[in-house]
């Protein structure tokens, strides 16, 4: 069946974005809308004759994991190409886009991933305003060979003859590279000459417009029904709330669950701030034993995960019997949960791992999802979350995972071990915010691992465990890289684990990137 076109949204101008799989879709989509410039994700197979209906400005193909050639491989029709609409193919759309209007795709003889160089031969509309040579972010196999005669090259690298293309007659661009992320430096330039050169976009849309159409979006979708929210006291799910809340009011239930992998002091913590002072119908559930019973002797990332996703679906199944007619669970799942757990959009993506509240879920869910941050990333939350009004004291919270201390706790969870691991993750939030460093990093905190190390404390010898200090800079925490901490902070935080910590004789610091690496440990 083809997937269904989503109602129209208020925007007087908007960019489709067709997926295929890639891991950047929502990237793309985020770095359009920076440019004030109103835009949706929809599946590559989506119905041409209903999206051109929509008369959207452009229409961007993005990348994907595919090979053009391969049999199965997504593909939309030429037709749509020949529309008289602009359409921009980043690497597999260009790839497709070519092939569609009769070029050749092969395996590149050098594949290129990372940084390189790029010339540009013809800055008259994609590429205005650029530099002869500019670094671009590459990450392919396959690359275009061959275009027909009605294309014309318009940039290329010493292993990549044809970087970037235009059509001579129709509004066709293609580039090799990927504009969207920050590795391309100036990508967002290239963006811009994309939608306000040849799209001829105005760039009027605001946030607020945004928050008005989740609004109405969440109205239409719940009618009359009640919801309850999966609330963790976290940026996510405090927006969602939140949204939910300013949409149906006392129809909203919000349910605070303590599942044993909470940090120190966390539960009343979040009690106090929701329950107390902002007033929300918050029941909170100690269900600590619960989890851990059914997480006993369980190593592997991905059953821990789908461990903690049945368990908090029959807690909240369980704290709302006595409410009538709940129909929707709310919760505070963003794009980088979404994409590293199933394709969003249709497209073949693949996983990375199965977040607790994605690919976590049970099949059986009792509830009906409501989602309204899933095509988000953390920043454009908290823009939602000031737009609504909520206060920095929520909004600037490092984003804390759903599945808590059991993805940095690797190997079998125990009491003891967590213990261990809330009363070094104090100390690694004390000190980072004690040196002022906080406010340039996207996440901070200790991970307990599963080895032990000989060690010499008070002239004896120790066989204990080791912590590792995890510090990353992120925009998006779809890409990050390892914070340079001050020497002198990591000696203040190897001393302080080590002496005030029982069980721990030894500290590291995780100095990988995302990628390869995630940010979280498991």
């Amino acid at each position: 069946m083809t997937p269904p076109i989503p109602v129209p949204s208020p925007a007087r101008e908007w960019i489709a974005i067709l997926d295929f799989g890639s891991q950047y879709a929502q990237l793309i989509a985020r770095r359009v809308r920076e440019q004030k410039v109103y835009c949706e994700i929809l599946p590559f197979s989506c119905d041409p004759a209903a999206l051109l209906a929509r008369a959207p400005r452009g229409i961007i193909l993005s990348g994907g994991p595919a090979s053009v050639y391969q049999e199965g491989a997504p593909r939309v029709s030429a037709d749509l190409l020949r529309a008289g609409i602009p359409v921009l193919g980043i690497c597999y759309g260009m790839q497709l886009g070519a092939l569609l209007l009769g070029g050749d795709v092969q395996a590149a003889r050098a594949r290129e991933y990372g940084g390189t160089r790029c010339h540009v031969l013809d800055d008259a509309d994609l590429l205005s305003a650029l530099p002869p040579d500019i670094t671009v972010w590459m990450s392919h196999g396959d690359q275009v060979a061959r275009v027909s005669d009605d294309f014309l090259t318009i940039a290329r690298t010493d292993t990549c003859p044809l970087a970037a293309v235009r059509h001579r007659s129709l509004p066709f661009f293609g580039v090799q590279f990927h504009p969207e992320v920050v590795h391309t430096p100036l990508g967002s330039q290239v963006l811009h000459n994309f939608l306000f050169r040849i799209c001829g976009c105005r760039g009027d849309w605001r946030m607020e417009s945004y928050v008005e159409s989740l609004l109405a979006q969440i109205r239409s979708t719940v009618k009359d029904a009640r919801v309850i929210c999966a609330l963790s006291g976290g940026v996510d799910s405090s927006v969602v709330a939140t949204l939910v809340h300013r949409a149906i009011g006392d129809r909203l239930t919000c349910v605070f669950v303590d599942n044993g992998l909470l940090r120190k002091h966390e539960a009343q913590a979040v009690l106090h701030a929701f329950r107390d002072e902002r007033g929300l119908n918050l029941r909170f559930v100690d269900a600590s034993t619960r989890f851990l019973e059914a997480l006993a002797g369980v190593t592997e990332p991905e059953t821990k995960r789908k461990i903690i996703g049945r368990e908090f679906v029959e807690v909240f199944r369980d704290a709302v019997r006595d409410v009538p007619e709940v129909t929707f669970l709310a919760q505070g799942t963003l794009y980088p949960d979404v994409i590293e757990s199933e394709s969003a959009f249709g497209g073949p993506t693949a996983r990375i791992k199965s977040h607790h509240n994605v690919g976590g879920l049970p099949e059986n869910l009792p509830f009906r999802l409501l989602e309204p941050l899933r095509f988000l990333f953390k920043d454009e939350v908290r823009a939602i979350g000031r737009e609504l009004g909520l206060p920095d004291s929520i909004l600037l919270r490092q984003p804390f995972p759903g599945p808590g201390l059991a993805v940095r706790l690797v190997g079998t969870l125990t009491p003891e071990r967590l213990a261990i691991l809330r009363e070094a993750d104090v100390i690694v939030t004390e000190e980072i915010e004690k040196a002022g460093v906080y406010a340039g990093l996207w996440q901070y905190f200790a991970v307990l691992l599963p080895v032990y190390t000989v060690g010499v404390m008070g002239d004896e010898r120790t066989y204990e465990s080791v912590v590792a200090v995890r510090a990353v800079e992120s925009t998006d925490g779809m890409t990050a890289d390892w914070a340079r901490l001050p020497y002198d902070l990591l000696a203040r935080l190897s001393s302080r684990i080590i002496n005030e910590v029982k069980g721990v004789n030894r500290v590291v610091y995780d100095v990988s990137s995302k990628p390869p690496g995630t940010i979280e440990w498991e």
